[in-house]
């Protein structure tokens, strides 16, 4: 019949699902008891959400060990992809906070010409997101890689921020990709520079930056580290633009702009910005959210799964995993129902004190007394009787079955 644990149908269990991958527990309650005529509470929503949503993680942990294992060809993938990955902060219970790494690719369409600027745009796009630490995230993701043919694509690019774990990330999955340090991360160093040095809102700053960023999208890097360099010779002292001035220097291979806007490819990272508002924030972040760390993974596991559009393939392996975890339950609760019982643990004064010292003599045990089987045949134990209480017993004097006062009659006195 394809029945899921629970009450609910198969049908009802799914639309549940998908409406709490999308709205708030308790819309989605009502939108199934309005959709459906099925009422459930608040509480049933996020348990069967949260429930289909860790069953899905199983599902894409196994596909990546299965990948490792047999060393699975990647799928074909396109002329040219474009990837990118950032975190996002996430509230959880007790007031704390929680990085969210997310990885969004897309395929790169050809430039378009918008006003004076040439515009590439990304299609097909598709997000990871997972609450892990970085080496954790580049492994888990290695699912979402393999399944875009990132391995097979013609030519690849990372769009990304300067963060060290991004970095990595591609050393990991795709080191020969081409390397752009996101265009408006690049323009808020050069922008700090210019309030440290002539004063933040002056116009001579605002002049100063729009002359400076022009010429690093359109004439290279070489020009204005040059002058940076400068600048800090006349400025020691300046502690931000020293600091913005060896960011940029290190990532001085990312900046060729004119270069990589000639090849095709976007030198911005909003896919992944606009992922971690779409995917991530728009679910998990907002008034009265608190999210417990167990959870979070679950439901990251379901927006990437309705955000990549592939909801029905996705639901399949879910109500597979669901029946096997239900399986496995029953298997396990019948296997424990046969078993022997266990004889309690000795009490921990029974065996040695941890407060006390070892004795150096063997312990000796207690004299055991072991009756043979004749023994016990012959010993009877005698019936036992009716229990009488003592002849003194207070039962004894007690006025039972009698009247404890004589009754009054009318033409008796009263007596006094």
């Amino acid at each position: 019949m394809g029945l899921l644990p629970g009450s609910l149908t198969p049908h009802a269990a799914e639309c549940l699902v998908r409406l709490g991958a999308w709205l708030p527990f308790g819309r989605a309650a009502e939108l199934l008891a309005g959709c459906l005529r099925v009422e459930v509470s608040e509480a049933t929503a996020r348990r069967y959400t949260e429930a289909a949503g860790a069953a899905y993680e199983v599902v894409q942990k196994a596909e990546v060990e299965r990948i490792e294992r047999e060393a699975l060809p990647a799928a074909s993938g396109p002329a040219k992809l474009v990837l990118s990955v950032d975190g996002a902060m996430v509230p959880l219970v007790h007031g704390e906070w929680a990085e969210v790494k997310t990885l969004a690719q897309g395929v790169v369409g050809e430039p378009v010409r918008r006003g004076a600027e040439w515009v590439v745009h990304t299609t097909d796009l598709s997000y990871f997101s997972r609450m892990l630490e970085a080496e954790a995230f580049s492994r888990q993701a290695l699912g979402e890689i393999h399944r875009r043919g990132v391995e097979n694509a013609g030519q690849v690019a990372a769009v990304m921020d300067g963060a060290e774990w991004e970095q990595r990330f591609v050393d990991f999955h795709c080191p020969g990709a081409v390397r752009i340090l996101d265009f408006p991360h690049a323009a808020a160093r050069v922008s700090q520079i210019g309030d440290a040095v002539w004063g933040e809102g002056q116009a001579l700053t605002r002049q100063w930056r729009e002359q400076r960023l022009h010429g690093l999208k359109h004439d290279g890097p070489a020009d204005l580290l040059r002058e940076l360099r400068a600048l800090h010779a006349q400025h020691p002292e300046q502690k931000v633009l020293a600091e913005n001035l060896a960011y940029l220097e290190k990532r001085e291979g990312h900046l060729h702009y004119p270069d990589y806007q000639a090849q095709g490819w976007p030198i911005g990272s909003g896919m992944v910005e606009s992922a971690n508002k779409v995917v991530v924030e728009a679910r998990l972040k907002g008034a009265g959210k608190h999210w417990a760390p167990c959870h979070v993974n679950p439901m990251l596991a379901l927006r990437n799964l309705v955000c990549n559009d592939r909801w029905d393939e996705g639901w399949a392996q879910i109500s597979t995993q669901l029946r096997q975890q239900q399986t496995q339950r029953q298997m396990n609760l019948r296997h424990k129902r046969h078993l022997p019982p266990v004889s309690p643990a000795p009490a921990l004064s029974a065996v040695t004190s941890p407060t006390c010292a070892p004795s150096s003599d063997p312990p000796v045990a207690p004299p055991v007394t072991v009756s043979s089987g004749a023994d016990m045949a012959n010993k009877v134990t005698p019936p036992r009787g009716p229990y009488r209480p003592a002849p003194d017993h207070p039962w004894r004097h007690s006025p039972i079955g009698r009247a404890r006062f004589k009754p009054y009659h009318r033409d008796e006195p009263p007596k006094t």
